[in-house]
């Protein structure tokens, strides 16, 4: 193994956070494109895209995505169950 292939493998294994973690990362990845997104969406629709488009969804944006992410906390094991009642398992 050469130095190089070393020190990239330890550099990626030294920034990743534990499984533990898993369902808070989620939280956060998912709320941050989908709060995103929506405020876009939200933005256009209530005052079209106009001069100050960007500035009001990104300004939406503040309030969407801590709502977003604190929301999908709670619902995401609503969701799992509800999955799991609704999908057969793989055989």
């Amino acid at each position: 193994m050469t130095s190089k292939a070393s020190s990239d493998t330890a550099s990626t294994t030294r920034f990743k956070l534990t499984a533990r973690a898993t369902p808070y990362v989620f939280a956060f990845y998912m709320a941050t494109i989908m709060a995103f997104l929506m405020s876009l969406v939200i933005t256009a629709a209530n005052s079209g895209i106009e001069g100050n488009f960007l500035s009001n969804a990104l300004h939406a944006y503040q309030l969407a995505m801590p709502v977003a992410f604190l929301c999908i906390l709670v619902v995401r094991p609503i969701v799992t169950k509800l999955v799991f009642f609704t999908v057969h398992p793989h055989r």
